[in-house]
């Protein structure tokens, strides 16, 4: 066959649009794709640059150099390659050892499984499990929650007391490990990061992490990702986020949990560009203003809610130079954006899943809004917006038609439809989970479950969660748009809708509302100001609104709707409401 034949050039194209095993001999051009070649590569750049600032469990300020932080991470490779674990578990905060875990378990050829510390520890016993870890990281803070686990499997667990101590009694098991590992390092050859799993992988295709979703209303779902997709999403965060400033160094202020779809490859981004990363062990609002005025932090990542707080925390204040702050989890409102605008908090939005390295869509501001009225301009930046610079375009689907089939709705900002993915920064699939996987992907698109609308301009935006929308009297109501036009009312600080039975209707919304502090609200007040002073339509007005003291939220600070549909089922628990109610 000739090698110019048809099938000899298909599998030449091929060859460069699938993912890289071991290049083959003659592929000179080619090396597989692996993120935790960022941390030796910034040692190796800058030794001496801060890489880590943190505040430690018993109240230290610490500060590690790049040199510092990636011989650390290399000790923990060795270590573990030493007692051949390959499957790692992370339970803990944001705190350094769990940056050097992300960066030791890979380079040692092990699998991050990062854990939410929040679950109960029937989940995270289940999560460490079902991933068949055989050792685990854990905060000494969080010890508890794998205590059954270690006494069940015997799995070794290495527990970080998180002190400014890196020898001695107050260093503990994980730093112990850490000098374990680097003498083993000396004895068999002293080859250094040369040996490890880093700038070259075995396959780019193979699995670097199984962050696992959130699993509200059932057993979480361990998702693969691999070298190459983290890799790709790593660039695409940087670029997408601002993280390579021009005259400055990136200082990233950690509130977006690590155990989070892996920070959202953000250990691997800030490192990328030499940048500091300022670990927080918990979201502690008067520290993060002081760390805003003091520190010089240049970017954050939070969901909405927590910039909510933030905007409304009596430390707020008009910091000096803007800060970016990447934002997602659940949809914004436009209200939030100019809140935080004001601030001199500029908002990046983003949009994604677990099931996407975290974000995937970003909403870009485009030079023509500045003409616009200013709640249009912020309203546009409200959008989800196009894919991002690694990923494919963004689609929405209809939503009624049979398993796999793929029509797009009209770009009319009107039709609803899923908003569907493909390309290099979508997951492998769900973890031994075959049936779970194919659905996903039905189509070779992978699914969302988030329903939208698609603008002329391309952008998409997020009305609802099919399972969230509510569809009254034959209308579509979103909830989304709902919980947008409510916080709009003066003394609302935060709005949760949900769908409730309606013996005329089918169903109707219901909301819950936190109120700012100091302010006298009932929940009459803010339906009387919905039906005269809003511009929504009269049919989506709630009948009911609750005054609560806080909405549920999960860990990542999206609110638990299903929490919600069981207070409006059986009862608002007294605990969370504020005077009655109404």
């Amino acid at each position: 066959m000739s090698a110019s034949s048809p099938p000899s050039r298909l599998r030449n194209l091929l060859g460069h649009l699938l993912p890289q095993t071991t290049p083959a001999p003659d592929a000179h051009h080619l090396s597989p794709l692996s993120p935790t070649f960022f941390l030796p590569r910034a040692a190796a750049i800058e030794p001496a640059a801060e890489a880590v600032v943190h505040v430690t469990a018993n109240g230290k300020l610490l500060r590690r150099s790049y040199a510092e932080v990636a011989d650390r991470a290399r000790g923990l490779a060795y270590f573990l390659r030493k007692h051949g674990f390959k499957r790692v578990g992370v339970l803990m905060p944001n705190t350094p050892a769990f940056l050097e875990s992300v960066y030791g378990i890979v380079a040692a050829g092990g699998v991050i499984v990062p854990v939410n510390y929040r679950l109960k520890e029937e989940d995270v016993r289940y999560i460490l499990g079902f991933a068949e870890v055989d050792c685990v990281v854990v905060d000494k803070e969080f010890e508890g929650l794998v205590e059954e686990f270690r006494r069940e499997t015997g799995v070794r667990v290495v527990v970080d007391l998180d002190t400014d101590a890196t020898e001695g009694a107050l260093s503990g098991p994980f730093d112990e490990a850490v000098l374990e590992g680097l003498v083993h390092d000396r004895e068999t050859g002293a080859k250094g990061w040369a040996d490890l799993v880093s700038q070259t992988v075995p396959d780019e295709d193979g699995t670097i992490a199984i962050p696992f979703t959130s699993g509200t209303t059932s057993r979480p779902k361990g998702v693969v990702y691999t070298h190459r997709g983290a890799y790709l999403a790593t660039l695409a965060n940087i670029v997408e986020s601002g993280l390579n400033l021009p005259d400055a160094r990136c200082k990233y202020l950690w509130t977006l949990p690590m155990f989070h779809a892996v920070g959202w490859t953000f250990p691997w981004s800030v490192c990328a560009v030499r940048g500091t990363h300022i670990c927080l062990r918990k979201v502690d609002y008067p520290l993060i203003w002081k760390l805003l005025k003091e520190e010089g932090i240049t970017h954050f990542n939070a969901a909405p809610t927590v910039n909510t707080l933030l905007c409304a925390h009596e430390d707020a204040a008009v910091l000096a130079r803007p800060v970016r702050v990447t934002v997602a989890a659940s949809p914004p409102t436009a209200h939030l954006f100019e809140q935080m605008t004001a601030l001199n908090l500029l908002p990046v939005h983003v949009y994604g899943l677990t099931e996407t390295y975290g974000p995937i869509t970003r909403g870009y501001m485009l030079p023509e809004w500045d003409a616009l009225p200013k709640h249009e301009r912020y309203a546009n930046m409200a959008r989800q917006g196009h894919g991002f610079l690694t990923s494919l375009p963004v689609r929405v689907i209809k939503p009624d038609l049979p398993e796999g089939e793929l029509v797009d709705v009209e770009k009319d900002g009107k039709e609803m439809g899923e908003i569907v993915f493909a390309g290099n920064i979508c997951c492998k699939g769900y973890y031994k989970d075959p049936e779970a996987t194919r659905k996903l992907f039905a189509g070779g698109v992978l699914h969302s479950g988030d329903l939208a609308v698609w603008h002329p301009d391309g952008s998409i935006q997020i009305q609802d969660r099919a399972k969230d929308i509510i569809i009254s009297g034959g209308e579509n109501i979103s909830s989304v748009a709902l919980e947008s036009m409510l916080v709009e009312h003066p003394s609302v600080l935060e709005a949760g809708v949900v769908a409730v039975p309606d013996s005329h209707w089918g169903e109707r919304p219901k909301a819950y509302v936190t109120v700012k502090g100091g302010a006298a609200l009932t929940g009459q007040d803010v339906i009387n100001w919905a039906k005269h002073n809003s511009s929504i339509s009269k049919f989506m007005v709630p009948r009911e609104v609750e005054i609560v003291r806080e909405l549920p939220k999960t860990s990542t600070g999206k609110i638990q709707k299903n929490v919600m549909r069981e207070w409006a089922k059986k009862g608002t628990p007294r605990e969370v409401l504020v005077g009655g109610g109404q």
